[in-house]
């Protein structure tokens, strides 16, 4: 039987191995859309790591500061690093926007943090260059994905930075790389407004006949100083005491502050389980759709193959040959179709993989299952011509 299906590979080879290669590209994508989907989990579980972060304080009834927008007055923390088991609590902004330097612009997730050094929550926990954000304004540390070297000058809405570190694998969990810059400058990135918009606010508190009564010298400047002002953040990242468990220290939070408090747990759920569940959901149905086309592909060219020869299946019937012989040479074509498919696959996505715009991770329990679905799929896609094979007539071999 083996001898059988190698010597009829052997007298076609050329069609079959390119058909291997065509199929073998087909699972090549395949296996790059579950890359894409890891890809995306992974990212968003950096993106917690990256945190330094045990506890994330939001805005109360929101899914912040990733999946849906948290503003919180940036004085919360202090309160907050009272409370029983907090070791520390700092600011955070997050901005997803354009950071433009010279005539080209780079998609980023901008991140507004307390200067300070590695360990403090929200800091980069590692550089492979530069320094650390030290100075109130005007520094910037970049994730080397942006493309922008140490002593280059960015831009973010009016203000120019300076970049003096960088650092690696520093993602939101859409895949933009993060540009992180001193808090200040974010809060006033975050809610700048334009020059006009800014005329106009002032015209209007000026008309406002409330900040002009007698008696009230000097409100009307203090309004229009306050504006000028932007006391908000996203969110509080807390680090915990050693011994205490997230959930005993968020709870008196929730209690006592009035404020959402999310662990690491329940913040990776809302990232994977709501902020990327459509693109999931997405890259699933791509995936039973390219299952069922290659198991097509493997069908019909097992089933052309089998209608080629016909004649010398018939001319085995004649002399005896029992049709489970017959049924594991077309078994063993289709295997050997798989077999080639699915090599020509994995070194093809392990090949683009790294060329892919987002972070494609090819997980070996991935290729492990890939390479068993693609087999199951050959065997069952020679049932076809099995079933043509076996109704041959042996007088065939002599009639033809």
């Amino acid at each position: 039987m083996i001898s059988l299906a190698g010597r009829d590979i052997m007298h076609a080879w050329v069609k079959f191995v390119f058909t291997g290669v065509g199929l073998g590209l087909l699972i090549g994508v395949t296996l790059t859309m579950a890359g894409v989907y890891r890809g995306m989990v992974d990212d968003a579980r950096v993106l917690l790591d990256n945190s330094g972060a045990d506890l994330w304080v939001v805005q109360q009834d929101t899914l912040g500061p990733y999946a849906e927008p948290s503003s919180l007055y940036d004085d919360v923390y202090r309160g907050i690093l009272g409370m029983p088991g907090v070791d520390r609590a700092a600011n955070v902004t997050y901005l997803t926007m354009q950071v433009r330097q010279g005539e080209r612009d780079v998609r980023a997730m901008v991140v507004g943090v307390v200067p300070g050094g590695p360990g403090e929550p929200g800091q980069p926990g590692y550089l492979i260059a530069g320094r650390q954000i030290t100075r109130g304004h005007y520094e910037a540390v970049v994730d080397i994905a942006t493309g922008f070297k140490l002593g280059d000058r960015i831009q973010i809405r009016r203000n120019h930075y300076a970049v003096i570190g960088l650092t690696r694998r520093m993602v939101s969990s859409g895949g933009d790389p993060m540009v992180f810059i001193p808090l200040k400058d974010a809060q006033e990135a975050q809610f700048l407004k334009d020059n006009d918009a800014i005329a106009r606010q002032r015209r209007r508190t000026a008309g406002n006949p409330a900040f002009n009564r007698p008696g009230t010298p000097g409100l009307l400047d203090a309004v229009i100083a306050s504006q000028s002002v932007n006391p908000y953040i996203n969110a509080v990242l807390v680090q915990i005491k050693p011994g205490f468990i997230p959930e005993e220290v968020a709870e008196p939070i929730r209690r006592w502050k009035r404020l959402q408090v999310y662990t690491r747990a329940q913040m990776e759920g809302i990232l994977i389980g709501k902020l990327i569940a459509t693109a999931a959901k997405q890259i699933g149905m791509f995936l039973v759709i390219l299952a069922i086309v290659s198991a097509a592909i493997v069908a019909f060219i097992i089933y052309t193959l089998t209608l080629g020869k016909i004649r010398e299946i018939a001319v085995l019937k004649l002399i005896g040959t029992r049709n489970s012989t017959i049924a594991g040479m077309i078994l063993q074509q289709a295997l050997g179709l798989g077999m080639i498919g699915f090599v020509v696959g994995k070194i093809a996505a392990t090949f683009w993989a790294p060329i892919f715009p987002k972070y494609v991770l090819l997980e070996p329990g991935d290729a492990v299952r890939g390479f068993v679905a693609v087999m199951v799929i050959c065997v069952l896609a020679s049932f076809l011509a099995i079933r043509a094979a076996l109704k041959v007539d042996p007088a065939e071999a002599i009639g033809g």
